[in-house]
């Protein structure tokens, strides 16, 4: 194995066109860490928001984008017994997944399920982390409970859907078009609201208000998030494509006694990424291998093709995941 590898960096704060090939040495694994031979890289919005210059790595991370990726383990750190060199795995990553070789904590890797390729798996990661941990551990959604999440027809918003479904909450989502939304209904929505022809708000209160709100807008969606909810019902931010601040009237949220809250997966410590992956393994990986649920694909770029990749995930005209083919 050759010392170097072909990655993709950041240049500079900026658009798409920032994004440049370049030769990186190999990482080495770490105790408790495995080396991956990357196959397939999931392309996600926190790495254009990374290139973008509006979400620094941590500390500790590698400076190259990339969440989430699937591949071959080939090098185990001291204490790992699971997985195994020649293990098949996808991963959830502190970045770097652009490249050709990536280290992660090996209880952030989880098997690739059973009748699913290289490319389907490495769109696991970072969205089923992302929703399991968010819309079951924080936000408790349960069966028959009204639950919104907005953008059905991102990574994020096909994989809730498909969740919560499954777990019997009757499911609302937004998109922007009639085929987004046809999209999400085949999913497993009970409605889906065409943003651009209906108000959300307007449906959840037909429907008594929703008892869990997933926000990936902010904005001025916040407070119509806040009037979709019904007595006692839980908002839950992950991003903010509209911006984090909005002036709120908190006596509606003590009056209708509102549970407004929210989290970002990547700062987490690695212990608690651990326990996310060890639920998913016992709860969705069964549902996974059975084929009852799985991820939506929207495109497939090369490596070299980086820039494309994030000027498709910024258009917002994908539906389902992105990902980078790297071996």
């Amino acid at each position: 194995m050759s010392n170097t590898m072909r990655a993709v960096e950041i240049t500079q704060s900026g658009g798409p066109e920032v994004l440049a090939l370049c030769e990186r040495p190999v990482p080495v694994a770490g105790p408790g860490e495995v080396l991956i031979k990357v196959a397939f890289a999931g392309v996600n919005r926190p790495d254009a928001l990374q290139r973008a210059g509006a979400y620094a790595p941590p500390p500790t991370a590698s400076d190259l984008p990339g969440l989430e990726a699937s591949g071959e383990v080939v090098a185990v750190g001291e204490g790992v017994g699971w997985p195994a060199v020649g293990d098949q795995v996808c991963a959830l990553l502190p970045g770097g997944g652009y490249a050709e070789f990536v280290t992660t904590p090996a209880a952030h890797c989880l098997p690739v399920p059973t009748g699913m390729d290289m490319k389907q798996a490495a769109c696991l990661p970072e969205t089923f982390f992302t929703v399991w941990s968010n819309v079951f551990l924080r936000g408790g959604l349960k069966a028959g409970e009204n639950f919104l999440v907005h953008g059905g027809s991102s990574g994020i918003g096909t994989t809730a859907i498909q969740l919560a479904h499954h777990f019997g909450a009757r499911v609302f989502t937004t998109a922007g078009s009639e085929d987004k939304c046809a999209v999400c209904r085949e999913l497993g929505a009970d409605q889906a609201i065409n943003y651009r022809e209906e108000d959300f708000v307007d449906v959840a209160k037909s429907q008594g208000g929703m008892d869990l709100i997933l926000d990936m807008v902010g904005g001025d969606y916040i407070n119509r998030n806040i009037r979709a909810l019904a007595l006692e019902g839980r908002m839950v931010h992950i991003a903010f494509l509209s911006g984090p601040k909005a002036e709120v009237n908190f006596a509606q949220i003590m009056a209708r006694r509102l549970t407004v809250t929210g989290s970002t997966l990547r700062p987490q410590s690695d212990l608690a990424k651990a326990e996310i992956a060890n639920q998913l393994r016992d709860q969705v990986w069964p549902l996974l291998d059975a084929g009852r649920i799985g991820p939506v694909m929207d495109s497939e770029f090369s490596l070299s093709e980086a820039a494309a990749s994030h000027a498709r995930i910024e258009s917002s005209r994908h539906i389902g995941k992105i990902v980078l083919k790297v071996a």
